[in-house]
């Protein structure tokens, strides 16, 4: 509110006037209209990758509730994480200490930690991220497994120590009393012993032994180690200087070649940085342009990365790094890894998302310091354009991020945002860290998209165009979903007050009613089922209820139970369905393969009953051949997909050859004949 910006250092009468005069401007102010919505189910479309709902460490009840796609093994402790004995050193997040799999168990090769983590993965058929080691370092094989433990630092060793662990209180945490000195000349094989990638090697065919390779169901995905410009801190006993350009170009080509070779059909992830500083330089310049930096024709680290495994690929013919791999966590003070907060900080978290994706949003945080006029992160585009620039073809991943508050709605509106923002954007894969518990509200933001009725149904899965005219109040995203064709479209209302919006939507054949599901204060212990909410003329309009996030989940229009391009018979016409099975059918697909992998419904369901109903395909010309003539997958089934899907007129013939003895030539004519077939208005 204004009046928060008035500092009342006059006598108490002129405040009193001060302030009522306000009130009285204030309350003469019109209310602000609530933001219109808009989605056009033709226009921006793209596949959303699932592998953009995962998490790091997810337990198995909650990947269970999520249909979980991918979950993450990484952080800090995985670095020097020792497979063969199922021991890690912690680093600098708990006194460089060596620490077991199970505190006094045995050592374990079959049935360690990292294997009971793919074990759970494979039960709850979910995708394996393996960060693997890149430092040089791995826990030693012989440190004990009880009390007490090995660790970088023994105050026996380097003496008096500025804090040491309770349990252990031999192991101090490097630095000196002073509490500003780091201890130095320490001995890395007091907790490590060296490896080459022979380690990474032997530990993937080890995982090939157990579990299959990545094309039969293995783990799929691999890190190339985790936030390597930090490794100077986080794992400062083995690594104490920072890691230059050529130290981690050099590692990433040994040991990315490695994993390759182990198992060509995995998938890599790299550099895996913490954070801005690490996007743009080394760990040896720390935060800005050192002569790591100059020596490299002043390039920032990431485009020079890129170039350098393109480099690699162009040599070798082998691509050793898949997915840009950068984690993100907003610097804006009391957002990432934190509680709620107040009401100004969890207006700030809202806003943050916003780093994401917009070039307009300069980060409200020590970032903007760095660069007169602020800095505009927009992380994605930016991730787009050093790929574009660099090494196309390179997918984008975020194994970390973290927004905080997921104790509270304020993080769940937040997640949700998120969640949003990557299917719109085109990210590829995203691995939340710190995940909350089943019963908080950030868990429930993964349930609006992956699970919003108990029973597996999901946000769609083909994004589609959707604009909000205020953002900040209401973001709005959409997806249609193959199977049943349905549209989904996601409105989180970020404000502190109800709005009352109407969302438009164009390209689609609404139904008369959509169902409605919500997640709100109100209820924190679940997802509502709302309800059905009128479709009018396109149109649909409801209350949004302050901080909520809501689905609409809006049905195409049913077709007669006797019409002639209803494949499956299920009064549905859907791209996924209908115009799959006839392109197939025409295509000479025949018994299993002709439904192979799509969800059938209906009174149509075995592939014998759908050749059937297809038959000479007559039914299915869209250019009304004269004489009659089998329609083709290359021209009929194609502008039966087309406008299934929502392509317009100017589009819809592109690329086509119209056939002879066509009566309907053009697209207007074209569209009007396909539905009249049925009575329909794609």
């Amino acid at each position: 509110m204004l009046t928060d910006r008035v500092t009342f250092n006059r006598s108490s009468k002129f405040a009193a006037l001060h302030l009522a005069l306000m009130m009285v401007a204030t309350a003469a102010l019109p209310a602000l209209a609530a933001p219109t919505l808009t989605v056009n189910a033709a226009n921006s479309r793209h596949a959303i990758s699932d592998d953009i709902y995962g998490m790091n460490f997810a337990d198995e009840a909650l990947a269970n509730d999520l249909r979980l796609p991918v979950r993450r093994w990484g952080g800090n402790a995985t670095t020097r994480y020792n497979w063969r004995v199922g021991m890690t050193n912690l680093g600098n997040d708990y006194y460089f200490q060596n620490f077991p799999d199970q505190l006094g168990g045995p050592a374990v090769l079959n049935g360690s930690k990292s294997d009971l983590f793919v074990e759970q993965d494979r039960r709850t058929q979910t995708r394996t991220l393996m960060t693997l080691p890149l430092i040089g370092w791995t826990a030693k094989s012989t440190s004990p497994r009880s009390h007490p433990l090995d660790c970088g630092f023994k105050v026996s060793l380097y003496g008096a120590q500025q804090s040491v662990d309770p349990y252990d209180t031999n192991c101090g945490n490097g630095v000196k009393t002073n509490g500003s000195t780091n201890v130095t000349g320490n001995n890395a094989t007091d907790t490590s012993e060296a490896i080459t990638q022979t380690f990474v090697s032997d530990w993937i065919a080890h995982f090939i032994s157990r579990y299959g390779n990545a094309a039969s169901g293995g783990v799929a995905y691999y890190n190339l180690d985790n936030e390597p410009m930090l490794w100077n801190s986080t794992h400062r006993d083995v690594h104490p200087a920072g890691t230059t350009y050529n130290e981690l170009r050099d590692k990433t080509w040994l040991y990315g070649a490695a994993v390759k070779a182990a198992d060509p059909g995995s998938k890599s992830l790299g550099p895996a940085l913490w954070g801005w500083c690490a996007y743009l330089y080394s760990g040896a310049d720390n935060c800005g342009p050192g002569a790591d930096y100059t020596s490299h024709a002043n390039t920032y680290f990431v485009p020079w990365y890129l170039q350098q495994m393109q480099l690699y690929e162009q040599q070798h013919g082998v691509r050793i790094v898949d997915y840009l791999d950068l984690h993100f966590y907003p610097q804006a003070n009391g957002v990432a890894l934190s509680p709620a907060g107040n009401a100004t900080t969890q207006a700030l978290r809202l806003r943050t998302t916003r780093s994401l994706w917009d070039p307009s949003y300069n980060d409200e945080s020590w970032i903007s310091t760095t660069q007169s006029g602020g800095v505009a992160i927009q992380l994605i585009p930016r991730m787009k354009g050093w790929i574009a620039n660099n090494y196309p073809g390179t997918k984008l991943a975020m194994s970390e991020y973290n927004f905080g508050g997921l104790e509270d709605i304020n993080g769940a509106l937040t997640q949700a945002d998120v969640l949003g923002i990557f299917g719109r954007e085109s990210f590829d894969l995203a691995t939340l860290w710190d995940p909350p518990s089943s019963g908080q509200p950030g868990a429930y933001a993964f349930r609006m998209f992956r699970n919003y009725d108990g029973t597996g149904k999901r946000f769609g899965d083909t994004s589609v165009s959707a604009a909000s005219s205020d953002q900040s109040v209401v973001s709005i995203y959409a997806a249609e979903r193959a199977g049943d064709g349905v549209l989904t479209i996601m409105v989180i209302n970020k404000s502190t007050s109800d709005q009352a919006s109407t969302v438009t939507l164009t390209n689609f054949q609404a139904a008369a009613n959509a169902n409605v599901y919500r997640y709100s204060a109100a209820n924190l212990g679940a997802v509502v089922a709302v309800g059905a909410t009128a479709v009018n003329a396109n149109v649909i309009s409801a209350t949004y209820p302050a901080s909520s996030i809501t689905l609409l989940v809006v049905p195409r229009i049913g077709v007669a139970a006797n019409c002639s391009l209803d494949v499956n018979g299920d009064q549905q016409l859907t791209a996924g369905v209908d115009a799959l099975l006839l392109t197939r059918y025409l295509l000479g697909f025949s018994g299993a393969s002709l439904t192979q992998g799509i969800a059938l419904t209906g009174t149509r369901t075995t592939p014998e009953a759908i050749a059937s109903f297809i038959g000479n395909a007559l039914a299915f010309d869209a250019f009304g051949r004269n004489p009659p003539a089998t329609p083709v997958a290359t021209a009929d089934a194609l502008v039966f997909l087309r406008m299934l899907l929502g392509v317009p007129n100017g589009t819809l013939l592109k690329g086509l050859s119209v056939p002879s003895g066509a009566q309907f030539t053009d697209a207007p004519a074209v569209r009007g004949n396909v539905n009249g077939k049925c009575s329909t208005q794609f």
